[in-house]
């Protein structure tokens, strides 16, 4: 049900390939500050990236996807697009840190959230961050998500706590 990739003005969205990992390594996955908030720990080997990408090329209910500069060509950041249910999707995002306080993330989220609500059977596209996390709060914003309210306990940020952390939960729905 997944397209095979997303345009935006700046970035070129396509599905991650088993090449992807050494420049995923080297741009974000090693890098503590960028992982902070995520459900994974930052990778110390080049095999935790490609196990990674093996994962994500083995899912059946989501799709990854590499963010491409369109300008440059470079390797920003990845877009997981999830079916949580029938009518809904979920996402979970990740970009280099060169490449914050750009507002790439926002287009991103945005071209994928006009796709999927266009999409007959897809009701719903939303997904949570940890409430310390006030820039992915503000991406979600920015690209018109709703605000609905903190999920107690909701999600294990292992690189913060190894117990369930609060969560804002942002969703868009037609």
């Amino acid at each position: 049900m997944f397209p095979d990739g997303f345009q935006t003005d700046r970035l070129t969205l396509r599905p991650i390939v088993e090449s992807d990992a050494q420049p995923i390594f080297d741009g974000y996955a090693q890098d503590p500050n960028v992982t902070r908030f995520l459900a994974w720990r930052p990778h110390r080997r080049l095999d935790d990236t490609n196990a990674y990408v093996q994962r994500c090329m083995g899912a059946a209910s989501s799709r990854t996807y590499v963010l491409i500069g369109r300008q440059n060509g470079a390797l920003l950041g990845a877009f997981d697009l999830r079916q949580e249910r029938p009518h809904a999707l979920g996402y979970g995002y990740v970009l280099a840190r060169p490449a914050w306080g750009q507002g790439l993330m926002t287009e991103a989220l945005r071209e994928v959230s006009r796709w999927a609500l266009l999409q007959p059977d897809i009701w719903r596209i939303g997904d949570c961050c940890d409430v310390e996390n006030r820039a992915s709060a503000r991406v979600m914003e920015k690209a018109g998500m709703t605000f609905e309210g903190v999920a107690r306990r909701w999600a294990i940020h292992p690189n913060i706590s190894a117990e369930p952390r609060d969560c804002f939960i942002y969703a868009k729905v037609q």
